[in-house]
């Protein structure tokens, strides 16, 4: 991958106060920095967020932005990390779901990693759409109208999934390849 390929993107991470998956965050915000793209942090809440090592208290990381003032004109992809707590935090705050529904129908890249998938149901954007998810999702992925597999990695169109960390390193490779192919 090319140092530059995202040079001049800018790439919203989407999580709630508490409960991300660091790994989930960190992996491919790495990623986006290392092929050369901004990424930037929103919360419900401004302040710092706290992540997890699974059930483990993990770092903190400062908000960038909030979501109630964030545009999505101002960013070329949305990542939603999981973990359990963040995604269903994320799914009962309307503003962010709000957030979540403009931007997968902007056709800009949107990429969701484990229990992500939740906050994309929640969103109403999975309806005939083909993608991951922790494997506890699929019902609820298929009642949403998506159609849920079990794959590393799934892209379907603008929208790049994966189940969980061990799938990160295809996760970040297939959301840099769709954020720099894109606009």
């Amino acid at each position: 991958m090319s140092e530059q390929q995202l040079e001049g993107r800018t790439v919203a991470f989407l999580v709630a106060s508490e409960g991300i998956e660091q790994v989930e965050l960190t992996g491919p915000w790495e990623a986006v920095e290392k092929a050369g793209g901004t990424p930037r942090l929103l919360s419900v809440e401004p302040g710092t967020v706290q992540a997890f090592h699974h059930l483990d208290k993990g770092d903190t990381f400062e908000v960038d932005e909030t979501v109630a003032k964030a545009d999505v004109a101002s960013y070329d992809a949305l990542v939603l990390p999981g973990g359990v707590a963040n995604p269903d935090a994320l799914r009962t705050d309307e503003t962010a779901v709000s957030f979540v529904r403009e931007f997968v129908e902007s056709g800009k890249p949107v990429a969701a990693i484990c229990h992500a998938a939740w906050t994309l149901v929640e969103a109403d954007v999975v309806r005939g759409r083909r993608l991951t998810s922790w494997p506890s999702l699929q019902t609820d992925v298929r009642n949403a109208g998506g159609t849920w597999v079990d794959e590393e990695v799934v892209v379907d169109g603008n929208l790049v999934t994966s189940r969980k960390p061990d799938d990160l390193p295809a996760f970040s490779e297939k959301l840099t390849e769709l954020v720099a192919s894109s606009g």
